[in-house]
């Protein structure tokens, strides 16, 4: 399966019941684990997940390719996050995480068009004038994906899990890119 082959993009709000077992073999998979360091016990993520849920700065997805779950989603609000003070943000400046989960889907091209949908949810939020992303600095696919999308690498940041490559995406760029959000 490639682009050319995808009729539809969507994103579902993260289920625990659903879903946490999907995404708990997803933070398994050997192409996720070094970036996400979320290789624990089912138990463990339970608990986690349950966390993540729960924080109101951040929203969970599941991304889906023509009805198909394949990705995993965290849109988050950078005021009351660990990047919040490692550049100047606005208060409305939001950020994105994201890994692709089944394995059949790596290298088909669905990264972009997956990232492209949901900068553009989170941009019809008006007042958001930027989304920013800290990938892994080694994760050099993902950096090269979200540069695709209309993202400038910044400078590297250091996080509490990784050093990470802040890269922006303003929404005056993006939309130059891709049309009205």
């Amino acid at each position: 399966m490639g682009t050319d082959t995808v009729t539809t993009i969507s994103f579902q709000r993260v289920d625990f019941k659903r879903d946490v077992e999907l995404l708990h073999r997803w933070m398994n998979e050997d192409h996720v684990h070094p970036f996400w360091n979320l290789n624990v016990s089912l138990d463990v993520f339970k608990n986690h997940l349950k966390k993540a849920l729960a924080d109101t700065h951040q929203s969970l997805y599941v991304g889906m390719v023509d009805g198909n779950p394949i990705s995993y989603w965290e849109a988050y609000w950078v005021k009351s996050d660990v990047t919040e003070d490692t550049y100047e943000s606005e208060p409305y400046d939001q950020g994105v995480h994201l890994l692709i989960g089944e394995k059949e889907y790596l290298g088909k091209g669905l990264a972009l068009p997956l990232l492209r949908e949901m900068v553009a949810k989170q941009f019809k939020e008006k007042r958001t004038k930027r989304v920013i992303a800290e990938p892994d600095i080694r994760n050099e696919k993902m950096i090269h994906v979200f540069q695709k999308c209309g993202f400038e690498p910044a400078y590297p940041i250091t996080l509490p899990d990784k050093t990470g490559l802040l890269m922006f995406c303003e929404r005056d760029q993006f939309e130059r890119m891709w049309g009205n959000a």
